[in-house]
């Protein structure tokens, strides 16, 4: 690992440098482990009238009352929060504009959270993969702007020893209510490319609600008037010049802030990614929206040929020399509006260019037989279940589309089309789906950018099947699909996209406007959800100034095996259990494929005898590293596998696993423990599948009388869970079939790849 000749030094509050050993200075709000100011030790969650009444009457009887007699003094005392504490402002521009927080205290705010301790970068740097020597990108800090950055702001004598803070922005339109009429609102969020990729993505208060931007509106006649449209841009950008007015001398002046750690240190600021669809590229880019925002590829020739890249230099060249009309209909931009260049930091957008756009673009085709697309649907509503597998009862004929609805199509849609569509459609929507999962994973190396570059070569070459059969008959020309040949320079520039995704913007609407405008009165919601906003944002910094200063420190069934046996129709299950703890007494490798298990070697009489009742369990946790995934800020994951035989009054659920040696598949049918001699054996009942033609295809394993072979393994020999999709063929499946039984009624499977990124990158 390599770091940038950009070297932050640490200092006090007054700007003076202090040796680097030296520890950071107490956090102003540390008044004792015992002080819980404003809020008295005896805070509850409770927040309506109704819960403090009934808490008041529990306390009667012991001559005490609730902290709160009300919702009302509750709120009155959240506002007496000093931390977290940054007023709205506002500003007029044309119109009376939104209240925009100061970015400058919100920006400090960020800094100084000690929960981003540990997961910060405080300087660019560059990652190589010591065994085979590829360049890793990772977080934002590992891409080459920032690299370039860190040179640009070295060379000035002013800027030498500080940390340079990349601001990340983000905007997306919202819709809280489509029955009540207009009521959409445009938030914008800021966070700062420090943050590491999986504290972004586990939506750890690294993003916050700057503000609100105008929507502006007029008549349906006057909606596609070129002044019009050229004001909405204007508007925009002289919006978001304004609301990051207060950061502007820290752009060029470096600023004392307080970091993660405690410690002082010089910041400079500067204007990073900016995370948005593509309508908002469109207007930021000052283009017309189906035009690329990144290169000067033709609206109606997007695939053809190479193109430049956009620069505002370009842009002022074209504004001299040609007029409005032709600037629209030949260039595509919307007037005489010429912007910094913003192409270059418009952000990869995984969710609406690749999960939202290219996947479904090639979801639906219209000459297509019904017949076919009922049998798809049957076959998608079969997958068996999986954790966290979103479930298509009705197939994939949904109107409403959303980006979760995508991904979880992707995890099951090519077992359910093969053999319906011609091969080449299944290995362009595969070499699709390829470059998706590469580009959402947490590490891209030079390696993973060859294999990005493969698939979109192969996508590109196998999707002519759509053209010359008739599907798409006039070719290709989705700007979506265009945005692929960028991915490659974007990931070099900002690293791995999935830390600069709209679904992190998106998934803050929901805490930052949905939920406050829910509890807003409804008329003139926005100064509601605004205050709401702002005790949200006190209550998140007390919580993590308490826990800080370390204030905030917190089912079975037993059986016999005989009875057990019989209970789930086993009748072998107690000497599998005795061959288990046999190899466990004698010290053997007690593997997935233990050979005497498998042999069924060692006479019954040879066995210990078991007397032992056993503890049964519906399921375990399987915790594994999986930063690609969705995961905790360290990036581990936890994953529930079950093993019961009804659920919720219905059909049961048995999952698969991964063994730990040699990736072997196998059913879960039954978690249990046992003790012996004060050791603790804590066990799984399996059946077992084997591999077929294809190391991902797999059969259930039989044993000579025909039976499916099973055995008993230690839990520790489980790996994680894995989920199986059946290879359908040719045939039509049986219209009264359940997904419940899927496991049980075909002959083969596929070992699905494409349920998570860790499953991605085992099968890879």
């Amino acid at each position: 690992m390599f770091e940038s000749g950009l070297q932050w030094k640490i200092c006090n509050e007054h700007e003076d440098d202090i040796p680097p050993n030296t520890p950071p200075p107490p956090r102003p709000s540390n008044l004792g482990p015992d002080n819980w100011t404003p809020y008295a030790n005896r805070m509850s969650g409770g927040n309506i009238d109704f819960i403090f009444n009934l808490w008041a009457t529990s306390l009667v009887a012991h001559g005490e009352t609730p902290p709160f007699t009300n919702h009302i003094e509750m709120y009155n005392v959240i506002d007496l929060t000093p931390l977290g504490d940054v007023a709205w402002q506002s500003f007029t521009s044309e119109y009376n504009g939104a209240l925009p927080e100061d970015p400058w205290i919100l920006m400090h705010n960020i800094l100084s959270n000690p929960d981003f301790e540990g997961e910060f970068d405080y300087t660019p740097l560059q990652e190589y993969d010591t065994s085979n020597g590829a360049y890793r990108f990772q977080d934002f800090m590992s891409g080459d702007w920032c690299w370039k950055q860190a040179d640009l702001i070295a060379k000035d004598p002013n800027t030498i020893g500080s940390m340079f803070v990349p601001i990340i922005l983000g905007s997306d339109k919202t819709m809280v209510s489509v029955a009540t009429g207009h009521n959409q609102y445009w938030p914008v969020y800021m966070s700062i490319g420090n943050i590491r990729n999986n504290v972004q993505r586990a939506h750890h208060n690294s993003v916050v609600l700057l503000g609100f931007l105008a929507i502006p509106t007029t008549d349906k006649e006057s909606a596609k008037d070129a002044h019009f449209r050229k004001f909405c841009h204007q508007l925009l950008h002289s919006s978001l010049a304004k609301m990051l007015e207060s950061l502007k001398p820290g752009m060029t002046t470096p600023k004392v802030v307080c970091s993660p750690d405690g410690h002082f240190q010089c910041a400079v600021y500067g204007l990073g990614p900016y995370i948005a669809d593509d309508p908002e590229q469109a207007l930021l880019a000052c283009i017309i929206q189906n035009w690329c925002p990144k290169c000067t590829a033709l609206a109606d020739g997007l695939d053809n040929g190479t193109y430049g890249q956009h620069s505002c230099n370009h842009t002022k060249v074209l504004v001299e020399e040609f007029e409005l009309g032709v600037l629209w209909d030949e260039y595509g931009l919307v007037g005489d509006i010429v912007v910094s260049d913003i192409h270059k930091l418009l952000s990869p957008d995984i969710l609406h260019q690749l999960i939202k756009g290219a996947f479904k673009d090639h979801i639906y085709s219209e000459n297509e037989v019904n017949k076919i697309l009922d049998d798809i649907d049957r076959r998608i509503a079969l997958a068996p279940s999986f954790a966290g597998l979103r479930r298509f009862p009705e197939g994939r004929g949904f109107k409403q589309w959303t980006g979760d609805d995508s991904k979880a199509l992707m995890k099951v849609y090519i077992p359910a089309i093969e053999g319906h569509i011609p091969p080449e459609m299944v290995l362009t929507l595969q070499a699709l789906i390829d470059f998706v999962y590469i580009a959402r994973c947490n590490i891209i190396d030079s390696n993973s950018l060859n294999a990005l570059d493969d698939a979109l070569e192969h996508f590109h070459r196998y999707r002519e099947i759509f053209e010359t059969s008739g599907v798409r008959p006039n070719g290709f020309n989705l700007p979506r699909q265009h945005l692929l040949i960028h991915y490659h320079k974007l990931i070099r520039s900002f690293g791995a996209p999935n830390g600069l995704c709209s679904s992190i913007t998106e998934s803050k609407h929901i805490k930052a406007v949905k939920e406050p405008w829910r509890r807003s009165s409804r008329f003139e919601a926005l100064n509601q959800m605004l205050l709401t906003n702002q005790c949200l944002d006190k209550l998140v910094a007390s919580r993590i100034d308490f826990a800080s200063h370390g204030m905030l420190r917190g089912t079975s069934k037993r059986i016999y095996t005989d009875l057990l046996a019989d209970e789930i129709g086993e009748p072998e299950l107690t000497t599998h259990i005795q061959r288990f703890l046999c190899d466990q007494l004698h010290h053997s490798d007690s593997n997935l494929n233990s050979e005497a298990s498998k042999s069924g070697t060692g006479s019954s009489s040879a066995l210990p005898k078991l007397y032992e009742k056993m503890t049964l369990y519906t399921s375990a946790i399987a915790t594994f590293f999986t930063p690609s995934d969705v995961s905790g800020i360290s990036g581990m994951r936890y994953e529930r596998i079950h093993a019961m035989d009804t659920w919720r009054n219905g059909p049961g659920q048995c999952d698969c696993v991964f063994g730990m040696c040699g990736f072997n598949i196998a059913q879960v049918r039954l978690f249990f423990s046992f003790k012996r001699n004060g050791v603790h054996y804590p066990c799984a009942f399996v059946h077992w599948f084997q591999h077929n033609t294809g190391m991902w295809v797999v059969e259930p394993e039989t044993c000579k009388d025909g039976t499916q072979f099973a055995s008993v393994i230690h839990l520790d020999c489980i790996f994680r869970a894995a989920h199986l999709m059946p290879v359908f063929g040719h045939e039509f499946v049986p219209t009264y079939l359940s997904y419940t039984p899927t496991l049980d009624a075909f002959r083969t499977y596929y070992v699905n790849k494409y349920i998570d990124h860790q499953a991605f990158e085992i099968a890879w």
